[in-house]
């Protein structure tokens, strides 16, 4: 008599057990972009501003691109100790579509408005394909210690 009972349990708990597993794969992450508004990122450059600590990230406030989503070798205005500074992106967590190397911090280089760096020496390798914009942004080429 118990049998019959004791099998529709069971199987009751199994099908709310399948259930949570499909809840659980589930995921409602945003979709991995790459950086735009809000997007905290890191100063690898050895400017005073940049080396200064810091109780908040420095965050993107504004992407100069069309679609206001920032790859390597974008223009970005930052929000950093209370100033907005502009920036260049030399790398981004996000894969990219050709072979280009994945960073596990989005980094920055601080730079000046007509391009120039604020500092004079670049903590972290560089992505090699910037070198295909050399002619905006030869100075920050100029002062990278290395590249992927």
């Amino acid at each position: 008599m118990a049998l019959p009972w004791l099998s529709r349990s069971l199987s009751g708990l199994l099908m709310e057990t399948a259930s949570l597993n499909c809840q659980r794969n589930f995921s409602v992450s945003a979709v991995a972009a790459a950086i735009q508004k809000m997007t905290r990122v890191r100063v690898v450059d050895n400017s005073s501003l940049g080396n200064t600590p810091y109780h908040r990230p420095p965050r993107v406030i504004h992407v100069y691109t069309k679609n206001g989503v920032g790859k390597v070798g974008d223009r970005v205005l930052l929000a950093i100790k209370g100033q907005k500074k502009k920036a260049l992106i030399v790398g981004h967590k996000m894969p990219g579509d050709r072979m280009a190397p994945r960073f596990d911090s989005n980094n920055v280089v601080l730079i000046e408005d007509n391009g120039n760096p604020t500092g004079t020496r670049i903590k972290v390798p560089v992505p090699t394909h910037l070198r295909k914009l050399e002619g905006d942004y030869s100075k920050v080429l100029a002062i990278a210690n290395s590249f992927v």
